[in-house]
This record gives C-alpha cells, sequence and structure tokens, in this order.
C-alpha cells in the first residue's frame, strides 16, 4: 500500500521537483492560450528535450497521452 504523505514529503515537496511541476503546468498554460490543446483533452502537453523548466515553442508539442507516457 502506498503512503502518499510519506511520498509527498520525501519526494513531491523537494524544491527541484516544485520546479519541474511548474514548469510542466505552465508548458500546459501556453499550449491553452494558444488553443493547441484544450481542458480536459486527451493529449498531454511534450517537451522534445525532456526539460521541464524548457518552455520554448519550438521544445514543446502536443502528443496522446498513451504514447507520451509510455516512454522511457
Amino acid at each position: 500500500m502506498r503512503n502518499y504523505k510519506r511520498e509527498y514529503k520525501l519526494f513531491h515537496s523537494q524544491p527541484i521537483q516544485k520546479k519541474r511541476r511548474a514548469g510542466r503546468n505552465h508548458a500546459r498554460r501556453i499550449m491553452l492560450k494558444l488553443g493547441k490543446v484544450r481542458k480536459y483533452s486527451a493529449s498531454d502537453v511534450d517537451h522534445k528535450n525532456h526539460n521541464t523548466l524548457d518552455n520554448r515553442l519550438k521544445n514543446l508539442r502536443v502528443v496522446n497521452k498513451c504514447k507520451n507516457r509510455s516512454m522511457k
């Protein structure tokens, strides 16, 4: 059984993880503003170079959730 409180305390609350999460959220908002994705759509915003803090337009692309989350 997963201990979500412990997991947040040890990993998700770390400053670097907060910045990475904020970068992913910002990328999503950018694509929403441009009209590339919609709220609750089955698409993810992918960072081509896997750096979530790099939100340049040429680094962002819209991909299907299944495809984006299956990559290693």
